[in-house]
């Protein structure tokens, strides 16, 4: 069975020690010092090991199964939910208004990490209805914040998001779900919607769908979309469940992985709808959901492949095989662990830098998400706006590669069940689909969010990485050798392809396009590079302080020496892919290939 031991000193090192919440004057953040942090992480984390992820095997050999309508989730699910709303995790960082708990939202997302690596599949069920949650808290009306967010903070009920349906994914204007008036103020919804993530399970007494639908006078595209909460029961005014709701689970998906998550087809056959803001502005409320959602979805990427990481190292110091190069390291032994093979330190150094680092990048965007809520900096709205299709595309496409490696790293037995690195594999790939394919991830970046605003959001970015050189370059030659430079050279070459995209994009759009996925990864890297350099840093201070772990600094600076020298020139292949243009890509004839 895998194994899985919660990263609780590397978050505190992130949070308390490179962000310095404590310090911070965003509100709430005051109240996170040390101790509370790791009073929080340190019970999640004993959640997470004994009781979540002993279930993540059970629920991929067993998944969900369809009865009569109801849908059965793997067993123990349930008394797992069961704890875990007990114990509060549900309501982390939910409006006290509501029965929440008000902290801030970089606290769920170290939790939520937690829930990711231990149980994916499980950890949906809660993350889908938070996500509804937020849009109704954003969106809805006084009455109907007060009637479905109690209930849903305490995960007593659950939520949903449909948008997908048969005939049209990302592109919603097609949609041809309807909303009829009726005459009591309610609308009557028809149409079937599918790959519903817990569209229908048994571990809540109601489920609270958000369903995007066209009313008859609506117009054309996505223009003409709204949305609507549509109970699987309906609630009376004393919040009593009533009649059940003329909606129903028309059958479970058969997926590669993620099987203990409930992925329906869900039918609405004339069920009552309450429409949520204003008609036809359902995409505007939709997306407050559908971002919280990427950005959690860059989150599970990383996630998996952090849980896979711990189990390819186990595997790598305990297996024995061959002999090191430079002379036996377990002369006792018949052989020496893989690990000291060079081939096998790239493989799983490649994994600890990733890791490592998209976690500081996760938790410094939910911050900026912090900043902006917390204390309305249009700044930080700005930046994370900007860097939410590069958390989501590039951190699940590099988790499932990592998740990848650490298969390699057991061999053969990384390719049977019995050692669990191929569920994880199985399991990362849908992050990389879903919530918008990393495909589309890219397009929205080029496309959309570096001429969002003047294109003064990725400037801010640039001078950001700038500011951050300039005001530590000299303090030690080593870290100005070893973390800046590499980092301003993969800046540079991030301004170049930016560069690229204003001289040829206007011209011909398929310029910019073609070289968008490239960048969406420079980005990234770039990212990774930024976080590193901070992290380098504060280790590099500790160790001269003689505070803290030593061993643990040094490995940290290790690690992101690792990243910058091996990982981070990168940068240069994606800007001469990106400069290459669009001739080759578009060479072809679509009957020619």
């Amino acid at each position: 069975m895998p194994i899985y031991t919660a990263p609780t000193e590397d978050q505190l090192f992130v949070l308390d020690e490179v962000l310095r919440i404590g310090a911070s004057e965003v509100p709430g953040y005051g109240d996170l010092d040390r101790d509370t942090l790791d009073a929080i992480l340190g019970e999640a984390a004993k959640l997470a090991e004994n009781v979540l992820a002993p279930l993540n095997p059970v629920g991929d050999e067993q998944g969900c199964t369809l009865e009569n309508g109801v849908v059965r989730t793997p067993k123990g699910f349930k008394a797992a939910f069961d704890q875990v709303r007990e114990g509060g995790w549900t309501a982390l960082d939910c409006d006290p208004e509501y029965g929440g708990q008000g902290l801030p939202y970089v606290v769920a997302t170290a939790v939520g990490e937690m829930f990711s690596s231990a149980n994916m599949a499980f950890n949906m069920y809660q993350g889908l209805t938070h996500g509804a949650y937020n849009a109704i808290h954003a969106h809805g009306s006084d009455d109907q914040k007060a009637m479905y967010l109690p209930k849903m903070v305490s995960c007593e009920w659950g939520g949903t998001m449909n948008l997908t349906e048969p005939h049209c994914g990302t592109d919603l204007g097609l949609i041809r779900t309807k909303a009829v008036p009726a005459e009591d103020g309610s609308y009557k919804i028809t149409g079937q919607k599918i790959w519903i993530s817990a569209g229908e399970h048994d571990m809540v007494d109601n489920i609270i769908h958000l369903v995007l639908a066209k009313l008859p006078d609506a117009p054309d595209g996505v223009k003409g979309i709204s949305l609507f909460i549509v109970p699987k029961f309906m609630v009376n005014e004393d919040g009593s469940l009533g009649d059940r709701n003329a909606l129903s689970c028309g059958g479970l998906e058969k997926k590669m992985g993620i099987h203990g998550n409930a992925t329906c087809v869900m039918n609405y056959d004339g069920a009552t709808g309450f429409l949520v803001g204003e008609p036809h502005k359902g995409m505007r409320a939709m997306f407050t959901m559908m971002n919280e959602a990427r950005l959690g979805v860059g989150l599970q990427g990383y996630a998996q492949g952090a849980v896979a990481y711990q189990n390819a190292l186990a595997f790598a110091k305990d297996r024995v095989q061959g002999r090191a190069v430079t002379g036996a390291e377990n002369p006792e032994g018949a052989a020496d662990p893989i690990i000291v093979h060079p081939d096998v330190r790239r493989n799983l150094m490649d994994q600890k830098a990733f890791v490592e680092g998209a976690r500081a990048f996760t938790l410094w965007g939910a911050s900026l998400i912090d900043q902006a809520h917390r204390a309305q900096d249009t700044k930080a709205e700005g930046l994370i706006s900007l860097l939410t299709p590069v958390i989501k595309g590039f951190l699940t496409d590099k988790g499932f590669e990592t998740t990848v490696l650490a298969q390699q790293t057991l061999g053969g037995s990384g390719f049977t069940r019995e050692w669990g690195l191929e569920q994880f594999v199985r399991d990362a790939r849908i992050t990389m689909i879903y919530e918008g394919t990393n495909g589309v991830q890219a397009l929205d970046l080029v496309g959309r969010k570096l001429a969002q605003d003047g294109g003064k959001h990725v400037m801010g970015f640039f001078e950001m990485v700038k500011g951050y050189a300039s005001e530590n370059k000299g303090k030690d030659e080593a870290f100005d050798r070893d973390f800046l430079e590499p980092l301003k050279a993969a800046s540079k070459d991030l301004q170049a392809a930016g560069m690229f995209f204003m001289q040829n994009g206007m011209k011909n759009p398929n310029e910019a396009l073609a070289g968008s996925y490239d960048f969406m990864h420079l980005f990234g890297h770039v990212c990774l590079g930024l976080m590193w350099a901070r992290m380098g840093l504060t280790a590099q201070e500790k160790l001269a302080s003689g505070e803290g772990d030593a061993a643990f600094y040094r490995t940290k600076l290790a690690t992101g020496r690792y990243y910058m020298a091996r990982q981070l020139p990168m940068t240069a292949t994606h800007l001469a892919r990106i400069q290459s243009g669009a001739e080759t890509v578009m060479a072809l004839e679509a009957e020619a290939f």
